[in-house]
């Protein structure tokens, strides 16, 4: 199993550590650094950065938005930035959520799932470095009856076919992204419930095309926390406030993935109060009742030894690679998260 670093959105307040952070990732052997967008930092210009300043560690978006770019876009981004790094670049796409989608972009949240298919199909057909040509239901390329032609990407990428990962939640999605992608990016991953309400779909989305699982990347992101195991209880707790806004007011009351996926982990109860409490405004109230149970499972915490018993768990339920988001105050206490990972990987035999 491999090991990967998210540094989340650039501005969430840890912006001076990121390099360092990201650089002794690459110092310690780390595969692949991640960086995300949402309203505020774009991951592609974060990922340049990061790329021009380590040597050898992969950078991936989680995720390039699929509402913020037209597909043509993406492929000279990911063709560049392949480019530019040494063919270190992995491409993670997804659909963000409707009050993104619309409020911030001003495209409409219909049909996500034959939405990120022709995008994906037009992603791949441009990096190919064909000329490029659609006739679908969200995108026609060029544009009937214009001076538009048929082009091709004129940027050589390093290699002839880049990763191309797709965040997904729900099971239609898991199930399309194995058809169509090289990888899954997942979040909020249960290892006892990591088969139940993810792998089995993209399996499923694999058998469609004729494929196994072999040399597709499973990849979870998990909040890491080191510290003595009678800590574990309070460690949990710095996690809360993170767990309450995804299961609780990311998304409408009606159009919440990850209060969903709660639910189909068994916390239906919780995952309700909790989303009733959030969007009630009292975010204090939803953070508390955030099982203790959930945040455990969900996350590495404790020990080296007993990180190093949940990674093995992990690798068990079919994890390739296990991207960690280190928590700390300091940016010290993120380089020893960092260093611990590398040490439970290896004292679980996974390295």
């Amino acid at each position: 199993m491999q090991l990967g670093i998210n540094l989340g959105y650039w501005g969430a307040g840890m912006d001076a550590d990121n390099l360092a952070v990201a650089q002794e990732a690459d110092r310690l052997g780390y595969d692949v650094c991640w960086a995300a967008e949402a309203y505020g930092s774009d991951a592609a210009t974060v990922l340049t950065w990061v790329a021009a300043q380590t040597t050898r560690i992969d950078v991936g978006s989680a995720i390039f938005q699929i509402p913020a770019r037209q597909p043509a876009m993406t492929a000279m981004t990911a063709a560049t930035l392949d480019s530019l790094s040494g063919g270190r670049f992995r491409l993670g796409l997804g659909v963000s959520g409707p009050q993104v989608s619309e409020g911030w972009y001003g495209v409409k949240f219909d049909k996500p799932l034959a939405r990120t298919r022709e995008y994906v199909e037009i992603v791949r057909k441009a990096m190919s470095r064909e000329r490029l040509s659609h006739d679908g239901d969200h995108w026609t390329l060029p544009l009937p009856g214009g001076p538009g032609k048929p082009l091709k990407l004129t940027v050589h990428p390093t290699r002839e076919h880049i990763p191309l990962y797709i965040a997904a939640i729900g099971p239609k999605n898991l199930e399309q992204t194995g058809e169509i992608a090289d990888g899954a990016l997942l979040i909020f991953p249960s290892a006892e419930h990591l088969e139940e309400t993810a792998i089995r779909y993209v399996r499923a989305g694999r058998e469609k095309t004729g494929k196994t699982l072999d040399g597709f990347d499973v990849c979870p992101t998990v909040p890491l926390a080191v510290g003595d195991d009678k800590d574990v209880p309070a460690l949990a707790d710095t996690f809360r406030p993170y767990t309450a806004l995804y299961v609780g007011g990311m998304g409408s009351r009606k159009q919440n993935f990850y209060n969903q996926l709660a639910q189909r982990m068994g916390y239906e109860k919780a995952a309700a109060e909790i989303q009733d409490l959030y969007l009630s405004g009292d975010k204090q109230a939803a953070a508390s009742a955030v099982p203790h149970d959930l945040i455990d499972k969900t996350t590495l915490l404790g020990s080296v030894d007993r990180i190093a018993d949940r990674m093995a768990a992990y690798a068990a339920a079919g994890v390739t690679t296990l991207t960690l988001a280190p928590a700390g105050f300091t940016l010290e206490e993120r380089l020893t998260a960092l260093r611990a990972g590398t040490e439970a990987l290896e004292r679980a035999g996974l390295a």
